[in-house]
Parts: structure tokens; sequence; C-alpha cells
């Protein structure tokens, strides 16, 4: 919860950084524009995933692992192996960037237009993967408020530097503000490590590599999974660019922006501290159970009310996020959220399977999810256009829940506590039903039940939230330690 509440805070300025953004973006450059940017970011993501062999993650774990035991020798001989490796690939894949440049721009644009464009964003694709490299270090050594603040000042300065490119130069910005974005992340990000005072450690090549052996297989597979993840929504964006037009990939984009950003505050808050804290204990199937039972529970209480808020008002939230224009995702949007309770356990309980190093389940489940995501979602959008995607998302997410439950109590022995499942009961009866409510035509009925179950949800998980933690002094412990 201590963890949740520092990177819950900066998250939520983040929000409203890529609030403004957001809005700026699709007042100045439109749908068409944010499609543009959607498919050069989401190129750049895909030979990321490609090229970085999932550093970023499996660094974590291992640097986690050294730093428990309380081994600086080994702790700095770790971080100096990570920060050799990300120099390889990273250099691979500004490599990959410049010389397929062309063949990038042709599949995602249908045209040679872009090449240009992309051989300049592998710029980006340089300052992502060492800033990346970098946080894993910051999170794997549990600095939270060095990682919290690398996150915050680069996205804030980031920001103010963007900003102007958009409204002087609209859609010839993108490509700037991409490169400027990823470069002040890798600004701050690299100021906070030097702080640290690693101890530097000749390697060589071999030793880098005989050294780096379990983090890059761990990272190999992290990484493939990844990939497989950028590269299904990579298709999805194609798919819904060749029957659709770029515009609807703008309005998809803004939609899972939303879903991710917005909606996602939680996951990101808690996977930051939860990842290292659970890759400590591993071996360790009791503390495990208590952890991830401690996590999904937070994760359902704390994303209820917000779930609700957002049906109830979805519209509105569009409307400020964006523009009107931008009305058409609400119905895709209130299916896809409606999806996240189920995410939270889901995601919970996943964290087991890369904490425990279980590479080849890992890669599996990522092939076989993915697999289910890409069908559902090309006949989602084949018969309900923006709205068919929005329930396809509901239904991949609760094929996953189940999935990876019966997965980890099969392959790990892990389940809940029998205290769980009421209060999750719970949560998605009030979700579902906020959710029938936004179809009742009556304005006024509708909006004073929907706001009655945002003050039920809300109550509801405060009590639980006292009862199981003791929130009210929590906060009170809090705003006296911030004073």
């Amino acid at each position: 919860m201590k963890a949740t509440s520092l990177f819950g805070g900066v998250q939520v300025f983040n929000i409203l950084i890529s609030l403004v953004r957001s809005k700026f973006i699709a007042l100045l450059i439109g749908p068409t524009g944010m499609g543009i940017a959607g498919l050069l970011s989401s190129t750049m993501g895909l030979v990321n995933g490609l090229t970085n062999i999932g550093l970023e993650s499996s660094s974590v774990k291992e640097i986690s692992l050294a730093n428990n035991d309380s081994n600086l020798e080994k702790t700095s001989r770790t971080i100096n192996v990570l920060k050799r490796l990300v120099w390889y690939t990273a250099t691979l894949g500004v490599f990959i960037m410049i010389v397929f440049a062309p063949q990038l721009s042709d599949f995602a644009f249908g045209n040679k237009e872009y090449a240009s464009s992309f051989r300049w964003v592998s710029l980006a694709l340089l300052f992502k993967q060492l800033s990346s490299s970098q946080l894993a270090i910051l999170q794997g050594l549990r600095k939270l408020q060095s990682l919290a603040k690398a996150n915050l000042l680069g996205n804030f300065i980031g920001l103010i530097i963007t900003l102007p490119l958009y409204y002087f130069f609209r859609i010839d910005a993108i490509v700037p503000a991409i490169i400027i974005a990823t470069f002040m992340s890798f600004i701050f990000t690299l100021y906070y490590t030097k702080k640290l005072n690693i101890k530097k450690v000749k390697l060589s090549t071999k030793e880098v590599f005989k050294e780096g052996n379990e983090m890059i297989h761990l990272g190999f597979m992290l990484s493939l999974s990844s990939m497989i993840t950028l590269f299904v929504a990579y298709l999805i964006q194609i798919y819904i660019s060749k029957v659709g037009g770029i515009q609807e990939v703008g309005f998809y984009n803004a939609g899972f922006l939303i879903l991710n950003t917005y909606v996602g505050i939680i996951f990101n808050a808690m996977g930051t501290d939860y990842f290292p804290r659970l890759s400590a204990i591993s071996e360790q199937i009791l503390k495990i159970r208590k952890a991830v039972y401690e996590q999904a529970l937070i994760a359902v209480l704390l994303i209820t009310p917000i779930i609700i808020i957002f049906l109830t008002f979805a519209s509105i939230i569009i409307s400020i996020l964006y523009t009107k224009e931008f009305s058409t995702i609400e119905k895709m949007v209130s299916w896809g959220i409606l999806g996240m309770l189920f995410k939270a356990v889901s995601w919970s309980m996943g964290y087991v399977i890369i904490a425990k190093g279980d590479s080849k389940v890992f890669i599996k489940t990522a092939i076989g999810f993915n697999t289910i995501l890409l069908l559902l979602n090309i006949l989602g959008y084949n018969y309900g256009g923006l709205e068919g995607l929005g329930i396809s998302f509901f239904v991949y997410y609760i094929i996953h829940f189940i999935s990876i439950k019966l997965i980890t109590y099969y392959r790990y022995n892990f389940y809940f506590e029998k205290g769980f499942y009421p209060i999750f009961s719970v949560m998605v009866v009030l979700c579902v039903s906020t959710f029938l409510l936004s179809y009742l035509p009556n304005t006024i009925v509708r909006y004073s039940l929907m706001i009655i179950m945002i003050l039920v949800s809300t109550i509801y998980s405060y009590h639980q939230l006292n009862k199981k933690i003791g929130i009210k002094e929590f906060v009170k412990n809090l705003f006296n330690k911030k004073k």
C-alpha cells in the first residue's frame, strides 16, 4: 500500500501530463495524426521488443535477488553486466531501424514515405533502451523514491518541450516529440542511477555473457512474450487501418490509452514494488500466497471505484481527454474497462510465473493468450466495429483470469485464501450492475442510480481496506510523515 501511494501519486501526475498531451494532440493533429504517431511508436516498440531481449524485466529479478542477499559485490557485477548488455541490444535495435526503414514504412503505412521518419525514431529506441535499463536498476534495488522522481521529471519536462512543437509544426512535430520524450526519460534516469555510486567492475565480453546467461535466458523468453504482445497489437492496428482507415487506428489508440494508462494506474503503481518483492520470495509458496493475496485484494478494492466512476461519466471524460469527435470510442472503452476487474486478479497471479523464472510456461501462455486476443479482436472489429473491440477485450480478460488461475494452481499449488472470492464477487456485481445501468434511457434516473453505485463501491472498498490494513491510520501516518 505504501508503494501504491507513492507511485499512485506519481501516476496521477503522469496521467495529468498525459491528459494535457493527449488533449493538445487531439486538437492540433486530430485522429489521423494520432494514427500516424501510434503506428510510428508501435513499430519502434516492436523493434525494441525484438532486440532488447527482455533485460528491463529479467534484470529486476537478478538485481533484487543479489540485493536481497546483501551481497554488494554480486549486486555491482550484476548491474555492470546489465549496462554492457544493453549497449549491445540498443545498437542492434538502432541498426535494424536504420537499415530496414523503407520496409518498416511499407509494412506500417503501405508506402515508403515514412522511411526517414523511422530512421530518426531509431534515436528514440536508443534512449528508450538505455532509460529502461536504468529504471530496472532503481527498481531492482527498490530505490522507489528515485524511481518515482525519474519518472515524474522525465515526463513533465518532455511535455513542456513537446507541446510548443505540436502547436507550431502540427503533424511534422510527431517524430521530434517522440525522440525528445525518450531523451528526457534517459537524462533523468541517468541522473538518479549516477547518484547510487555503483562500483564499476571491469568485465570482458566473455564474462559479460557468462555472468549474464541467466538474465539473458529469462530475458529472451520475456522479450519473446513482449514481442508477441506488441506484434499482435501491431497486427490489430494494421488490420483496423486496412479495413477502417488510419482515423480508426487513431480512435483505437485513444481508447487503448485510456484502458492502459488512465485505468492502468493501479497496475503501474503496484507492479513497480510488487515484482522485485515477489522475486525475492519466489521459492517460498506460503509467502507467495500471502503476497499475491494482498496484492490482488488491494488491486480489486482500489480499481472498482475507478471503473464505476468511469462507466458513469464515460462520455464526459472522453470529451475532456480528447474532443467530441472521439465520442465514438465510448462503448469500446466501457466494455474494455469492465474487463479490468478480472485483469487486476490475473495480473497479480501472473507475476508468479515470471518471479519463478518459469520461462517455458511463460512463453507458452504468451503465445496462447495473444493468439486468442488477436482472433477475438479481429472478430470483434469485423462484426461490431470499435464497440466489438471493447467486447472482445472484456471476453479476453475473463478467459485470461480463468486460465491463469488454473495454471498457477496446478503448476505451483497457488490458491487464494477463502476470504478473497466473496469480496471479488461483490465487486463484480457492482461493476456489472453499473454497466447495465448505463443503458437506461432516462438520463436523470440513469445518473442518479450510477452515482449511488459510486458511493456504495467507495464505501465498501474503504470499509474493507480499513478492516484489512487500517486505512484510516495508514493515511494519517502518511500525512504526518509528509508534514
